[in-house]
């Protein structure tokens, strides 16, 4: 690890309750200190509790969910939010939306994933499409999390993010 800051990821999903869940504790867990995940969504779950089934696809995992949340994406965008270095959508619903105002102009790209928490399947089969989705999140993050610093600046990091929507 090194002595500089690490990059701040945000990931949005409308309710913040499944996809960008998963983003935020995987990436936190595999960041190695170089990145610090956080999670939002422009329509939250009420309760501010993430979908169980997203607590209980990290926990199998042995991924910590301390400190998970679903919040506001305006929560980010006051003065005093941590200033984002890159905001990933990971939910097409949320790539279409209006964002809030980003303090810093962070790089921007979307990560599109079909919703785990959608479809009437068995408890089964619901978790297995919430340990897919993780999956399919861990593989992208383990080409992001390995590029090196260099090539984290802001105009290389939204190329290098949005390319990474192809993968």
């Amino acid at each position: 690890m090194s002595d500089t800051k690490p990059l701040n990821v945000l990931f949005l999903c409308t309710h913040n309750s499944a996809r960008s869940i998963l983003a935020e504790a995987l990436l936190n867990h595999m960041g190695q200190g170089k990145f610090k995940a956080f999670s939002a969504g422009s329509s939250p779950r009420e309760n501010q509790s993430p979908n169980p089934l997203a607590l209980v696809t990290l926990e199998k995992a042995r991924i910590s969910t301390a400190g998970l949340s679903s919040k506001s994406w305006d929560v980010f965008a006051t003065p005093d939010a941590p200033q984002m270095d890159l905001v990933i959508t990971v939910c097409d619903n949320a790539a279409g939306e209006v964002c809030p105002y980003w303090p810093g102009q962070p790089a921007t790209a979307h990560w599109g994933y079909a919703d785990p928490s959608e479809g009437n399947g068995s408890d089964a089969e619901k978790l297995e499409a919430f340990s897919q989705t993780l999956h399919l999140i861990k593989r992208r993050l383990e080409i992001f999390i390995n590029l090196p610093m260099s090539s984290l600046n802001k105009i290389v990091l939204e190329k290098t993010a949005r390319d990474l929507s192809n993968k």
